[in-house]
């Protein structure tokens, strides 16, 4: 028997930005209420070379227009590398969605926007606090090689 589970079709966004650190499963992220070249570069990759100054970073992004603009502006500590077209496998990224959808989210339904940004900060909170599992989640094995050349 299929379980019955409510459903909502509402064309409100939100944006959740997340960088990982898969090596040691430090992140950080922001929640923003738009997407684009200007809130990638002055909003996610300055917070995100601030939060791990004394780093060179290289951060892995799949091909979305705002990862690759060319008004991007993109601090010196961090090298953007696009990962293939179509291979949301190897974006490491992936399985923290995964593990929100499943672990925060459920199947639950939603009164309006605000309540999903809460409950969305909520989980990216409780992921800042647990690198370990970060780290079991996103350390693929050709990063944890990369990371030791």
């Amino acid at each position: 028997m299929r379980p019955v589970v409510g459903q909502q079709v509402v064309r409100e966004y939100i944006y959740g930005f997340v960088a990982v650190s898969p090596s040691d499963g430090r992140c950080t992220s922001l929640i923003l209420p738009w997407v684009d070249t200007q809130t990638m570069s002055i909003f996610f990759l300055t917070h995100t070379a601030e939060q791990f100054t004394g780093q060179f970073c290289v951060m892995f992004l799949d091909q979305a227009g705002w990862h690759c603009a060319k008004k991007l502006k993109v601090p010196q500590t961090i090298c953007l590398q696009p990962l293939p077209a179509y291979s949301p496998e190897l974006n490491p990224l992936e399985h923290i969605w995964d593990y929100l959808r499943e672990n925060v989210f459920g199947n639950d339904n939603f009164e309006n926007l605000e309540e999903v940004g809460r409950r969305l900060c909520y989980g990216l909170c409780v992921l800042e606090q647990k690198p370990k599992l970060v780290k079991s989640v996103t350390c693929f094995t050709w990063i944890n090689t990369l990371s030791m050349t």
